[in-house]
């Protein structure tokens, strides 16, 4: 199942005992109880990720600007404005898709090229996911259910003393 395999378990007194929440960037794990200034933080990823797409889109406008300084041509032109729309795109894809499900190790490295430069559209798909969750929330939180539920069966398992249990 990937990370939640290996969740670390509470020791400390006053925790619960059980699989610990895996943290998410920018909100810890307000995201389990939604508590902690989770809304808060939430607008302020929104707010940030929106300033982050414009910035984006500015610094794309100055290398168009470059390339119409440096007369390379209207093919390579267009060819530059597609790379990055395309890159864009599949970048939100795969930014969308893995807010759901882990990505493959192996496909997230051979990927890194494309998302660098498709980096407007893994923004977009933050942005659009904080405004209804905390980006990768979903996948978390059905990870750390299972790790719970996993958990819980286990102890059901271990209760009562070993030494008054009958051997069949």
């Amino acid at each position: 199942m990937g990370r939640g395999d290996n969740r670390a378990v509470s020791d400390e007194p006053g925790t619960p005992a059980g699989p610990r929440p895996e943290p998410i960037r920018f909100f810890g794990t307000t995201w389990v109880d939604h508590d902690g200034g989770y809304a808060a933080r939430r607008a302020a990823v929104a707010v940030g990720a929106l300033g982050a797409i414009v910035a984006g889109c500015l610094v794309l406008r100055f290398a168009y600007e470059g390339l119409e300084i440096a007369a390379v041509g209207g093919f390579v032109t267009l060819l530059v404005v597609t790379m990055s729309a395309v890159c864009s795109a599949l970048a939100f894809r795969h930014s969308w898709a893995g807010y759901s499900r882990r990505p493959a190790p192996d496909a997230q490295s051979a990927l890194q090229g494309l998302l660098t430069i498709g980096f407007v559209g893994s923004l977009a798909a933050y942005f659009l996911r904080s405004l209804t969750e905390a980006p990768g929330e979903s996948l978390h939180r059905g990870e750390y259910e299972t790790a719970r539920a996993q958990y819980e069966l286990r102890a059901a398992r271990r209760k009562g003393k070993p030494s008054r249990r009958r051997r069949a």
